[in-house]
């Protein structure tokens, strides 16, 4: 693992070089086709499970999908036995830029270098794990550094999933992330950035999209406060500034998803249009009815709470954690009887990269069915990515994002936490 670090790294400055130097290439995939062999094949969009199921790839793309097709001469036969194969996952919030410890200081206390470099071995440690596409939700305060590390990963200077990336998040003064817990007079940066005012998030959303962010990340509410039974969050930026916004990244072909947690931040988020509203412990009734007729997607983030909770510092800590898990849960469950569309996302960093597929269990175990919950991270997942019609589906033209996991997901769920087998872009990267 160290020798792979080092060379990471040294690919990494390679990169960085003028020019003038020779660029690396994607890792292509076989000249030969190959044919996916296993016990099942789950159609993601009707549910129907095939029995056995195979898949023919050829270059980067799905060829044919059934439960048998072609093996052209010269194919490389891969047999996966007792297992189904799946689409690649889609995780649609990770921090790759954090790892577990104190959020708040691993931020101020490791340099942007470190942390891309923390970054490169998360990104492959997702990957390995099934999710052969994310959605980086911040850098926390590593800036635009995440361009640095898709474009590298495009390049394929190191495996990873495909990324979408938003830079730093942005935030107001004195908001979410703004450092708020440190001594003021030490001058400790946010770990977003600021904007105010409808005309500072035009200008920080441009200067993003010039830095090589693909969407808007806005921390819409907070500080949270849990008190006597009731939820409260107070809304950062007013309807009419989440509007200038969405109107910005729109007007480039973009979009913008928040960090909201609950009202009145999440229903002016929602009237403005943004792409999804990240946790949602707290949704009202005319904000779940926008999100469905506008399929603007709620993404849990269960896990990170769960983690919190088991790793929380004080017991007053954890038991405010608990609590606020429970509710979420009773939230969500009012939202799935809303029919409000769900992405999911796991907010992974805080908690070990590689082990988000935990979200699946937990969508499960808070109302969602298994096939609900592989939607979730398949092809909604791609839906709010921008990939959809690409990738989130096992069908012909497809990219040849494809994993295998033991047994049957939609009998045990946490078989996606047990990934035997992952492909991306017809390339295999463990088997």
């Amino acid at each position: 693992m160290l020798h792979w670090r080092l060379s990471a790294a040294i690919l990494l400055s390679c990169a960085c070089l003028a020019s003038a130097q020779p660029q690396p290439q994607p890792q292509p995939p076989p000249a030969h086709p190959i044919v996916l062999h296993a016990a099942r094949l789950l159609e993601i969009d009707t549910g129907r499970m095939l029995a056995p199921g195979e898949i023919l790839v050829r270059g980067d793309r799905l060829e044919e999908v059934g439960g048998s097709v072609a093996h052209p001469a010269g194919a490389e036969i891969i047999d996966l036995g007792d297992r189904t194969l799946l689409p690649g996952l889609i995780d649609a919030h990770v921090h790759l830029f954090l790892h577990p410890g104190a959020e708040d200081l691993q931020t101020v206390q490791e340099s942007v270098p470190q942390r891309t470099l923390v970054a490169v071995s998360a990104a492959r440690d997702d990957l390995m794990a099934g999710f052969t596409a994310e959605r980086d939700m911040g850098t926390e305060g590593a800036g635009s550094a995440d361009t640095a590390v898709r474009n590298a990963i495009n390049q394929g200077l190191f495996p990873g999933p495909r990324l979408r990336i938003s830079g730093n998040a942005v935030d107001i003064l004195g908001g979410h992330e703004d450092a708020n817990d440190f001594n003021p007079e030490q001058r400790v940066l946010s770990n977003a950035t600021r904007a105010n005012n409808a005309a500072e998030l035009i200008e920080v959303i441009r200067q993003q999209f010039k830095e090589g962010s693909d969407f808007v990340k806005i921390y819409q509410t907070g500080h949270d406060v849990f008190e006597a039974g009731r939820f409260l969050t107070p809304y950062q930026y007013t309807e009419a500034e989440m509007t200038a916004a969405v109107r910005e990244a729109r007007r480039v072909g973009k979009s913008v998803a928040v960090h909201a947690t609950g009202e009145p931040g999440a229903l002016y988020a929602v009237r403005a249009g943004v792409v999804s509203i990240d946790h949602g412990y707290q949704l009202g009734d005319e904000t779940m009815q926008l999100m469905r007729d506008k399929t603007i997607f709620v993404v849990p983030t269960f896990t990170i709470s769960e983690y919190f909770a088991e790793h929380a510092p004080t017991a007053a800590q954890q038991g405010f954690e608990k609590q606020m898990m429970g509710y979420h849960e009773r939230e969500f469950r009012k939202q799935l009887a809303a029919n409000v569309p769900v992405a999911m996302g796991s907010d992974v960093g805080p908690f070990p990269h590689g082990t988000q597929a935990r979200e699946f269990v937990l969508m499960v175990q808070f109302g969602m069915s298994p096939l609900a919950a592989l939607q979730a991270g398949t092809l909604n997942g791609a839906k709010v990515l921008g990939w959809q019609g690409q990738i989130g589906a096992l069908k012909p033209g497809y990219l040849a994002d494809v994993i295998a996991v033991p047994g049957d997901p939609l009998r045990d769920i946490s078989a996606v936490q047990k990934v035997a087998f992952v492909m991306k872009g017809g390339v295999v990267y463990k088997r």
